[in-house]
């Protein structure tokens, strides 16, 4: 399978990873804020927009690190690694991956999988399903309602602070996907579990919105015991912060990016200054 992405910028890789019920529009705020110093692959996960579905059997969690996995397999230049930035679902799996060693940094944005109890799980997919209900019943007003500040309110007012400020296109494309999406009708908490950190001085920021109202900003305390070479940020934002701050979101990943290629170029320098002492000591 060959997940859908575009990929836009020049410069240091970086992947962009969204989360439940949205694709790779979610980024279109940001986008432009760092195509000029990089190369964005904006990706849509399997079950979500131009991406095939899941198979039906298997953990779709792992799945999708698998195709994440095969893609960057297929963009990245020999010896090449990724920095990964992802939203949500996305953003667990941004961190999962650098787990497993397959990036140069992470940014996470209110990251799924640090839930402190059955209790959160049940609330976040209480939030989803009642989210679910509620465009199923107003499904065929979600056109006109998109194109309108108080309509946006409505549909987008549990992820975003500022949801007059989320695009009028992509809200109605996210109020549809929500009612049709199946990734929820497989959501296993038990299968949010991550990797050992291969590296435990990759860098590493999870940045989580304060007034978030699907994974609520408590959760960053497990983070910080699970990654605690991580760099917590708190914003003023909700769960989906791409659109309440694209310049606050930007200069997150960017900075993490920044300091994922400073650690590169000293790695470089060391293994040049190891191989340059051991000609010497061969040659002499």
């Amino acid at each position: 399978m060959d997940l859908y992405h575009r990929v836009t910028g020049t410069g240091p890789t970086i992947v962009l990873i969204h989360g439940v019920c949205h694709r790779g529009h979610a980024w279109d705020p940001v986008v432009p804020l760092l195509a000029d110093r990089y190369r964005l692959v904006i990706v849509d996960l399997p079950g979500h927009g131009n991406s095939p579905d899941l198979p039906i059997d298997g953990d779709p969690l792992e799945y999708m690190v698998d195709q994440l996995t095969t893609l960057l397999d297929g963009i990245l230049e020999p010896g090449e690694r990724a920095h990964i930035a992802g939203n949500s679902l996305g953003g667990f799996l941004a961190l999962e991956m650098a787990a497993r060693g397959h990036a140069h940094s992470a940014t996470a944005l209110s990251p799924a999988g640090f839930f402190r109890s059955n209790a959160d799980w049940k609330y976040t997919l209480m939030v989803f399903h009642s989210l679910q209900k509620t465009a199923g019943r107003v499904s065929r007003y979600i056109p006109a309602l998109s194109q309108r500040a108080a309509g946006r309110a409505v549909l987008m007012g549990a992820f975003c602070t500022r949801p007059w400020k989320y695009p009028a296109e992509a809200a109605a494309i996210d109020g549809e996907a929500i009612i049709t999406n199946t990734v929820l009708d497989r959501a296993d908490r038990r299968a949010f579990v991550f990797s050992a950190p291969v590296d435990e001085d990759m860098p590493l920021t999870i940045r989580w919105g304060r007034f978030d109202l699907v994974l609520p900003v408590a959760q960053r305390r497990l983070a910080s015991l699970l990654f605690p070479q991580a760099r917590i940020e708190v914003s003023r934002d909700g769960h989906v912060p791409m659109s309440d701050d694209p310049e606050g979101v930007a200069a997150s990943i960017a900075a993490t990016v920044e300091r994922g290629l400073a650690r590169e170029r000293e790695l470089a320098d060391e293994r040049s200054l190891d191989h340059e002492r051991e000609q010497a000591a061969l040659s002499g």
